[in-house]
């Protein structure tokens, strides 16, 4: 294919397909990514946990020409991370509450009950790190945190901490298993669908607790 010097073959992206961010953006994208889906509500569908997995595949090779700088993977992680969970929590402060009442959409729903419920079990500080590690759940914690009136050094403190263990942690999974493994781009495909499965198992967990719960009242 002839390159397209206007770059109009970027808009043909695949924002639920990390490998199709990535080679859209780059790093860039994964700042964007991570602050919509962790400080807006309506990017509770963004792929945050395959994204950071297969920008770190893609620091140690090259797929489809896409090669990515671990240093600037990593700090565009930690601001999209750190500064939309903070932009979340203002959210709340403002009127989360109001906002989750006006949504239709069942999985965000849950996902604010399940935030709240995480937060009344477990406690501010574990409940904001553990929230991290869950789809949906990492998107509507942060303003359930701000609309509960949860402490701003409190919240901010175990945000960062939950946020770079995510952020970083996730990337750095990936860069390790593309650098122990040669010529990885023969496995690149299978090792994302793998990524995105694991990734979504979560969401499954969660909506089977969901199911259980609603079948027990």
């Amino acid at each position: 294919m002839a390159p397209d010097p206007t770059g109009m073959h970027q808009l043909a992206v695949n924002i639920l397909d990390a490998n199709s961010l990535l080679a859209a953006f780059g790093a860039i994208g994964i700042m964007v990514v991570l602050f919509a889906e962790t400080g807006l509500l309506v990017g509770f569908f963004l792929p945050g946990d395959s994204l950071l997995f297969t920008a770190g595949l893609l620091c140690t090779t090259s797929k489809n020409g896409v090669h990515l700088n671990l240093g600037a993977v990593l700090v565009c992680a930690v601001v999209g991370a750190l500064l939309g969970a903070q932009v979340g929590y203002l959210i709340g402060q403002k009127g989360g509450k109001a906002l989750l009442a006006r949504s239709k959409n069942k999985h965000l729903l849950r996902g604010a009950e399940r935030a709240e419920e995480i937060l009344a079990k477990y406690g501010y500080a574990k409940a904001i790190v553990l929230a991290r590690f869950i789809p949906v759940v990492r998107t509507v914690l942060n303003p359930m945190a701000g609309a509960l009136n949860v402490p701003v050094k409190t919240f901010t403190l175990w945000q960062v901490v939950g946020g770079l263990l995510w952020s970083v942690g996730v990337t750095l999974a990936g860069y390790a298993l593309g650098s122990s493994i040669p010529s990885i781009d023969k496995y690149l495909l299978p090792i994302i669908g793998l990524i995105v499965v694991v990734s979504v198992i979560p969401i499954g967990l969660e909506l089977l607790r969901s199911r259980k719960s609603a079948s027990a009242e």
